[in-house]
């Protein structure tokens, strides 16, 4: 027999008193004064001494239920552990969709089923497989404050097995080829010049559209030729990039010249407009503010690329279209997850390994034999059926 004092949820300034026996638990909910619950916490055990066990029995005792935990876990868990648009998320979630279900449950009563079966429930109503993984990770969010606090001794919402067919990462890949990004930059420049510099950045540095949009003039290092991403914009409120940390991009030639031009202009601008001082920011609207995404987005991206006749792609595929170019020059997987910031290698190679083969086949044109007797074929024709047998003739004995 065990009689234990705790303050469920910690941080919340309520007090039980949690009694273990015989492999059953009851809790007994005291309030705010811990001495108080200290007292009571100390006449049961003397009753157990007496061999009371009236209270073990007691069904009406109750266990803090889950919507107890997670006013602690939205308020105190996620802000120190995500960021601010994850959080915002995370309580769209938490509101519309499972405190509605397990709100009022004591979280002992929680189990694996009912958990498995609220997650199908909104698979098969049509949720985005994100928007899952975001229920799922409430759930087991909060759980696990309970489990912390050992009134349950496991998280229900871990190891539920397979909820959602996991989707092919190539397939929501849709680069441009290197003709259809020369073709798209051509069509931007002769249409939208202002918004060139924009454009060439997103395709030469794989930046995405919330890292360009807060781009600063003292990020770019034009000696050296690199750009320091090291801020974000998401839901009109400035982070850290998506990585959480800072990352370093080469600039090519094209873009340096392009960017240091701009920066002249921006400076006559400034002077034109009679403004104190040149924006920070590198792209900026009319008043010298942060682009909006939504507007450049339909007025500029999506209107380019209607008068290039090329599809409507997203804008993050220029991300995709700067790797998969960067793979098919042959440069290195490692190369390419340093340049975009992904946190390892594995991410960088489930979503870019499969463009490596044949993108450079300079590698595979180096296994063959300059000792090979090909002749045969050269005078007669790779077409001709006397050559390719003649070939194949030469190739055999070779080989023995």
């Amino acid at each position: 027999m065990a009689v234990k004092v705790r303050e469920k949820p910690k941080g919340s300034g309520v007090w039980w008193v949690f009694i273990d026996h015989q492999g059953k638990r009851k809790a007994k909910k005291i309030g705010k004064d811990k001495k108080l619950a200290q007292d009571v916490a100390k006449k049961i055990e003397a009753k157990f001494v007496l061999g009371d066990t009236g209270l073990v029995e007691n069904d009406d005792a109750k266990i803090p239920t889950f919507e107890e935990y997670a006013a602690i876990w939205i308020s105190v868990t996620v802000p120190a552990t995500c960021k601010w648009s994850t959080e915002c998320d995370y309580k769209i979630v938490l509101n519309k969709h499972v405190l509605p279900v397990f709100g009022h449950k004591p979280v002992n009563e929680i189990n694996r089923m009912m958990v498995k079966n609220f997650l199908m429930g909104k698979v098969k109503a049509g949720f985005a497989a994100s928007t899952i993984g975001h229920m799922k990770n409430v759930v087991s969010g909060v759980l696990h404050l309970a489990e912390d606090d050992e009134v349950i001794t496991s998280n229900p919402a871990q190891r539920l097995g397979k909820i959602i067919k996991e989707k092919n990462k190539h397939e929501m890949l849709d680069p441009l080829t290197r003709e259809e990004l020369t073709l798209l930059l051509s069509t931007v420049q002769e249409h939208f010049p202002e918004h060139f510099p924009m454009v060439l950045l997103l395709a030469r540095t794989g930046a995405r559209l919330g890292e360009a949009r807060t781009l600063k003039w003292g990020d770019i290092d034009f000696h050296s030729r690199f750009i320091t991403i090291q801020r974000c914009i998401s839901r009109g409120k400035i982070d850290t990039p998506k990585s959480g940390k800072p990352r370093k991009v080469d600039m090519s030639h094209q873009l340096a010249e392009v960017l240091s031009a701009l920066k002249v202009q921006r400076k006559k601008m400034t002077l034109r407009m009679g403004w104190k001082e040149m924006p920070e920011w590198v792209f900026t609207n009319e008043t010298g503010g942060i682009v909006d995404k939504d507007n450049w987005r339909k007025r500029i991206f999506y209107r380019a690329l209607d008068k290039a006749g090329l599809r409507r792609i997203r804008v993050h595929d220029l991300r995709h279209t700067y790797a998969s170019l960067l793979i098919q020059a042959g440069e290195s997987l490692v190369y390419v997850k340093d340049q975009l910031g992904h946190h390892s290698i594995k991410m960088t190679v489930d979503v870019y390994g499969h463009l490596a083969p044949g993108g450079n086949k300079e590698a595979v044109d180096r296994l063959d034999d300059p000792m090979l007797n090909l002749k045969a074929s050269e005078r007669s024709g790779s077409s001709n059926e006397a050559g390719v047998t003649a070939t194949i003739r030469n190739l055999s004995a070779t080989t023995k």
